[in-house]
């Protein structure tokens, strides 16, 4: 963490004027531009922020970065504190921009319809190997808002019981969720090409063959659709949505309204914000949101309970399932808990899985503590692990700065950085689901 800091500060310090650093011209930007502000401040006035309704992110020591415009940071000073520009949240959009197909934005991320496309495609093309599952709907939709449901793929060389919502089918199971958090646009693209190359690979790529020959691949690559509809509907200056559409509560307005899906999971719930403003708004109740309960019911129909109900109960050695949830951003692997500074029971052994999956993207393995450092309450890794035993881990994707930084990294960054890196700790992943605690 130390030498990330130095060099986020590093990048703060240049002279690059700000107009510059918006959008990559000399272009002067609307005074209500996003940027990342570098707050100095204690846990507890980070604390204080986030429950006022600032967009609080991971910082460096001493400091939290707040998103917002100029209107923000004059709130920031208003308020006693001292905000610096850190970077942009936009990144230079290539020239030909205007020519991309309509279901994308921003440079080339798909929108929720282009991702449920893919899966039909996918599934009507390889229907020896993918199944797509509706596991739920969104918010919106159960409300008849529109809104979508909440789809699954199932990715296998089928054989008799494979791919049924079923604890006792006979391969183990990797699990791959992405953009709980809408904004966190790298996310789903990385799920989109982890499907293309096990489905397009497995006639080709001895690997790909391996895996979908022993191991079912399961994978929500839009596990929050209405959130994402509300980021893409800004176009080339995508809305910055981290949760769902619920604004059933609060007087909350703009990106500010709905739930956090990963602090509503039924695991361990309860410990973060009852400001229904907050980025990291709980929800009313454990499990309260349609998406919430969509993940959790596919979690438990297709791994088995492997595990005591005890914070200090270890899945035994013997348990199967792998399971991951992409974020972005901090090049983090984190480990379980989330929900408290102690470790878990199974730490020695995530700590050897998550080496192996440092080793293909270079990422820092740790808890909460020893990366993000701050806890978390119902989040779905720790309900995956605490609740099943399935070896669960959070991926936090990118840098906090630079064209591949922040959560809206320039589109071509999925190719040239992300899915180079992360490719092969997927492939790991998969491949450690008969046995993830034997690593």
């Amino acid at each position: 963490m130390a030498s990330r800091s130095l060099s986020r500060l590093a990048l703060a310090a240049t002279g690059v004027l700000l107009t510059t650093l918006l959008g990559g011209t000399a272009t002067a930007q609307p005074a209500d531009t996003p940027v990342f502000w570098r707050v100095p401040a204690t846990a507890a006035q980070a604390q204080a922020l986030t429950e006022a309704g600032f967009d609080v992110e991971e910082g460096d020591a001493g400091a939290v970065y707040v998103v917002g415009g100029q209107g923000v940071a004059n709130q920031l000073r208003a308020r006693g504190y001292r905000p610096s520009f850190f970077d942009t949240v936009y990144k230079e959009l290539p020239a030909e921009t205007n020519r991309l197909a309509a279901d994308t934005f921003y440079g080339g991320y798909r929108t929720v319809t282009a991702h449920e496309n893919h899966l039909a495609q996918v599934a009507s093309a390889h229907p020896d190997l993918a199944t797509k599952y509706t596991i739920g709907q969104s918010w919106k939709k159960t409300k008849g808002q529109g809104g979508h449901d909440v789809q699954a793929l199932c990715l296998t060389k089928k054989q008799a019981g494979d791919c049924t919502l079923s604890t006792t089918s006979p391969k183990p199971k990797f699990f791959l969720m992405a953009q709980i958090h809408a904004r966190e646009l790298s996310t789903g693209e990385l799920a989109w090409r982890w499907i293309d190359y096990l489905a397009d690979g497995y006639a080709t790529d001895a690997t790909a063959k391996y895996i979908l020959d022993t191991t079912e691949v399961w994978v929500v690559p839009i596990a929050n659709p209405d959130g994402v509809d509300i980021v893409a509907s800004g176009g080339n200056s995508p809305k910055l949505q981290r949760k769902n559409a619920d604004n059933s509560r609060g007087s909350c307005t703009g990106t500010n309204i709905g739930v956090d899906l990963n602090r509503n999971s039924t695991f361990k719930w309860g410990g973060d914000s009852n400001s229904a403003c907050s980025e990291t708004y709980q929800g009313v109740s454990a499990g309260s949101e349609p998406e919430t309960q969509a993940l959790e019911k596919l979690a438990r129909a297709i791994f088995p309970d492997q595990r005591g109900t005890g914070k200090n109960d270890p899945a035994p050695a013997t348990a199967k399932g792998t399971m991951i949830t992409l974020h972005s951003y901090g090049n983090d692997i984190i480990i379980p808990w989330g929900f408290t500074q102690d470790t878990s029971p199974n730490d020695a052994q995530y700590r050897k899985l998550g080496a192996k999956y440092s080793a293909s993207n270079g990422y820092l393995v740790g808890t909460n503590e020893e990366t993000v450092g701050y806890d978390t309450t119902g989040t779905t890794d720790d309900f995956t692990y605490g609740e099943l035993g399935v070896a669960s881990v959070t991926f936090e994707v990118g840098s906090s700065s630079g064209t591949c930084g922040g959560f809206l990294p320039k589109y071509t960054c999925v190719d040239s950085t992300f899915w180079p890196k992360n490719k092969g700790a997927l492939i790991t992943a998969a491949k450690a689901a008969a046995a993830p605690y034997q690593q």
